[in-house]
């Protein structure tokens, strides 16, 4: 366990570097969900999108996640890059941990966008987002939890293809229908009832029915119980794939 934490530390640490040293990597990544709240979340102010809550309690929850699936599905393509300059190939020799070699990639794509979510919330706040302080915490440990999923997936497909022209087209399949059915814009207890009873096969939505929970201070609900479950158990799925396809990767 102790060469593992030490094996991860040395990975973030790498990754890490080469994203502080680029600030248009931290920044740009914001930009459409910014887009979203700045020209979409003024036409709900007025919209009763809930019974519990504001339309910014509602679209908030929605663009976090959104900001985690879009960008942390999209981290393969960085190892893409990497196998094409013998990268991988160099780190297949080492005696580092290949779980660290996942963990320290994705444990960066997370610091990433939970720096991203946290200026996200503060434009929120501006705009008129009202949310206790606890709920927005719980908010930022399901981004967490969905990016460490979807960035282990996505380093597990990367190293299954091998040019980015293969990778786009399969992560937008998933990841168009997956926002879409996930009700990360609108609550899918707007939609017809088939297509609600559909939105119940993506993991995702069970973390926005969460979110939008805590955004409202209910921590203590079956949407909270279902998410958090369905975050953990798509978090240790991920993570478990990723491992695997890195051992036979030998990367």
């Amino acid at each position: 366990m102790k060469d593992l934490l030490s094996d991860t530390r040395l990975i973030f640490g790498r990754y890490a570097r080469q994203t502080l040293s680029s600030r248009f990597q931290m920044l740009f990544g914001i930009l459409t969900p910014l887009l979203y709240l700045l020209f979409f979340g003024p036409l709900l102010t007025d919209l009763p999108l809930s019974a519990t809550g504001s339309s910014w309690q509602v679209l908030v929850p929605g663009l976090l996640l959104q900001l985690g699936l879009f960008g942390a599905s999209f981290s393969g393509f960085g190892i893409i890059l990497e196998k094409n300059l013998g990268v991988v190939e160099r780190m297949r020799v080492t005696p580092v941990s290949r779980l660290a070699l996942l963990l320290g990639r994705a444990l960066r794509d997370t610091a990433l966008f939970l720096f991203q979510a946290v200026l996200l919330v503060l434009a929120a706040l501006v705009m008129g987002l009202r949310a206790p302080l606890a709920g927005v915490l719980i908010g930022f440990g399901f981004v967490a939890l969905l990016t460490v999923s979807l960035a282990s997936l996505s380093y597990a497909l990367a190293l299954k293809v091998h040019t980015p022209q293969e990778f786009g087209p399969v992560v937008n399949a998933v990841t168009v229908p997956s926002m879409l059915l996930s009700g990360l814009v609108l609550p899918m207890a707007l939609a017809p009832g088939w297509l609600d009873a559909l939105s119940h096969v993506m993991p995702v939505r069970y973390l926005v029915d969460a979110m939008r929970d805590a955004y409202v201070g209910r921590y203590a609900t079956a949407h909270m119980l279902y998410g958090s479950l369905a975050a953990l158990a798509f978090a240790a799925l991920a993570v478990t794939v990723g491992t695997r396809v890195f051992r036979a990767a030998g990367g």
